[in-house]
């Protein structure tokens, strides 16, 4: 841990997962004692660091930072691994070996389960309308303004509590002061209930007038010599909810004022747009919110279908923390995306080769080894997950492919639905550069709820290439550079020199494995061009060093160099749910970052996923 938190040019976070993925690895090679111990150095030294970080900004006010919150889901991951290691080391010193009984089948719950958790337990995604009752409640304000006739009853309240109490202070013989306490009360509560009356009914008067005049505006902004379509109906209900919302609140007022003054200002794009969507009763936060509960609804059938028996079932390793072979953690939002290290495969090689080519849809396998049953790894759910399923006649296949593309028109139906309402609320961001802000502002919020459950759509989609990725992966863990291809010139000279990492391009790998971290396309995309950065930066160091009449103005690596060093990058970041990843941000990215720096980046990561996917079989070939 002092050598990782020593180097002051790596920063804080790759330090720290440098020091989980030691302790993962520790825990796949069967050494839980070490492993548990790696854990809880890693958890301190994050704590360190944060504490530090802490008092650092403690005078100038800083915010919390994006690598801080990434830092504290590692920490919690490792935590939970820990408490999941000491279990283990309970188990194996109190528990006495015993055969591992078949599975029985639990009995048919409320809600379907999507994932196993360790120890049989199932973690599911929360179906609908628990989703949905969750948007509901952060939607409500906690500023609720009482009607007339609610003040009124409260008043009642009040006097009828302060009547009882006079009432028990006097004596049986003061019969009259009691009536007329009683007759004044009346009197009194009645009054109450008039005067209210009479103000509601006079501010619905003049609600209904504001309405209607509202809803005029609405009309001439939408006005048109055809009929209007559905949906632009609903749009213009909603923009005069926007018009009459703007009368009860001041602050859409001021920050156009803000947006008329600096107009190319983006910082205040981003601002307003971040404000506007936290505001729990405005009428564009609560479509984000009916948009996510429409589309959580579609996307959960999916998934529960995928997780029925005799379905199609998601990956088992959705909610690791580096790859296939580890044990399961705890349910936890941080978790369902989150990568884990690849564990030396268990399960037996074919009779007829030294390698095992991936699988090929529709052919057949065989019943698992019994050696995998005893084992504590999802490595046997894989095979499972992996086997095709057997074609009974005349029973179509559930068309899961079909289905997600109706999903992402749908999202891509929603997000500019969310985007042309905010323009219409706020014209000044009616240019293209506040479009393109504002809508990556809309985009992290919006998909922050649903990417864990898109993602594992996907990946049940993606799954054939992910298990040739992994296999491809654990087959070519501890191969070096050169056997992907990789030029000695772009190699370091002194692998053993200090700083040089682990491996080459170790930062590279530590970058790309921070994508899975976040839950937005944008956020991902930019993790995959900081990898590539990192690699064209290491590589110039490896040639400098190496060759020291290099001309200036000529870059060490070329387009033929940078695809077999990302290939290496790849197969060392143990993520074989990098090719699910990567389809997704293929759908969901802006078009015009296809056609800058990072749609070329997101096309060579493809490239390289694709050209790993095909090393077992050119092994086999050699």
């Amino acid at each position: 841990m002092a050598a990782a938190a020593g180097d002051g040019s790596v920063k804080p976070l790759q330090c720290a997962m440098k020091l989980a993925n030691g302790a993962i690895e520790l825990d796949t090679g069967n050494r839980p004692r070490e492993a548990y111990t790696e854990y809880l150095r890693s958890i301190h030294y994050i704590s360190q660091v944060l504490l530090e970080e802490v008092e650092a900004t403690k005078e100038a006010g800083e915010t919390v930072t994006s690598d801080t919150s990434k830092m504290l889901k590692l920490a919690e991951q490792c935590l939970e691994r820990a408490q999941s290691t000491a279990a283990k080391l309970g188990k194996t010193c109190l528990r006495p070996a015993m055969p591992v009984a078949a599975p029985v089948p639990s009995p048919a719950s409320r809600h379907r389960r999507v994932y196993s958790d360790e120890g049989g337990k199932l973690s599911p995604f929360l179906p609908p309308e628990i989703f949905q009752k969750l948007q509901v409640v952060e939607s409500q304000s906690s500023k609720k303004e009482l009607t007339p006739l609610e003040e009124a009853s409260l008043q009642n309240q009040k006097l009828k509590a302060a009547y009882e109490a006079r009432m028990a202070r006097l004596d049986p013989s003061q019969a009259m002061q009691k009536t007329s306490l009683t007759l004044s009360l009346q009197r009194q509560m009645m009054e109450n209930l008039v005067i209210a009356k009479a103000r509601e009914d006079t501010l619905q008067r003049k609600m209904e007038e504001r309405r209607l005049r509202l809803q005029e505006a609405a009309n001439k902004r939408f006005c048109s010599q055809v009929a209007l379509t559905p949906e632009e109906r609903e749009q213009r209900a909603l923009y005069a909810a926007i018009l009459e919302y703007e009368q009860d609140h001041d602050w859409p007022k001021h920050w156009k004022a803000k947006l008329k003054r600096s107009p190319g200002d983006l910082s205040l794009v981003t601002s307003l747009v971040s404000h506007l969507l936290s505001v729990p009763d405005h009428p564009i936060s609560q479509l984000l919110k009916k948009l996510q509960c429409a589309v959580y609804r579609a996307l959960y059938p999916i998934v529960s279908k995928g997780a029925a028996p005799g379905c199609c079932s998601l990956p088992p390793d959705a909610d690791g923390l580096l790859a296939p072979g580890s044990r399961r953690l705890r349910p936890s939002q941080s978790l369902y995306c989150m990568p884990s290290p690849l564990e030396p495969s268990p399960a037996p090689r074919p009779p007829d080769g030294p390698c095992a080519s991936p699988p090929r849809p529709g052919s057949p396998a065989g019943p698992p080894s019994p050696q995998l049953l005893g084992k504590d790894s999802s490595f046997e759910d894989l095979e499972q997950f992996l086997r095709p399923e057997p074609q009974t006649p005349g029973v179509r296949k559930e068309p899961m492919l079909e289905q997600l593309k109706g999903t992402v028109q749908d999202i891509h139906d929603a997000i500019d639905r969310l985007l042309s309402l905010t323009l219409l609320a706020f014209e000044g961001l009616n240019t293209a550069a506040s479009k393109d802000r504002c809508l990556a502002c809309i985009e992290e919020p919006f998909f922050s709820p649903l990417w864990p459950l898109l993602l594992a759509v996907y990946r049940s989609v993606h799954r054939l290439r992910e298990a040739a990725l992994s296999r491809s992966m654990e087959l070519y863990r501890n191969a070096p550079p050169a056997a992907v291809g990789v030029p000695t010139r772009l190699l370091p000279q002194d692998p053993e020199a200090a700083g040089a990492g682990p491996y080459p391009y170790c930062a590279a790998a530590q970058e790309l494995g921070l994508l899975v971290l976040e839950s937005c396309p944008q956020k991902k995309l930019e993790c995959i061009v900081r990898a590539l950065r990192v690699i064209c930066a290491c590589a110039e160091d490896y040639y400098r060093a190496r060759e020291t009449a290099l001309q200036p103005g000529i870059a060490a690596i070329g387009a033929d160099d940078l695809l077999p060093i990302l290939s290496f990058v790849a197969l060392k970041s143990g993520l074989p749910q990098l090719v699910s990843e990567c389809a997704a941000l293929e759908e969901f990215i802006h078009e015009r970052y296809l056609i800058g720096e990072e749609g070329y980046c997101l096309t060579s990561l493809q490239s390289a996923l694709s050209y790993v996917e095909l090393l077992p079989r050119r092994a086999l070939g050699k």
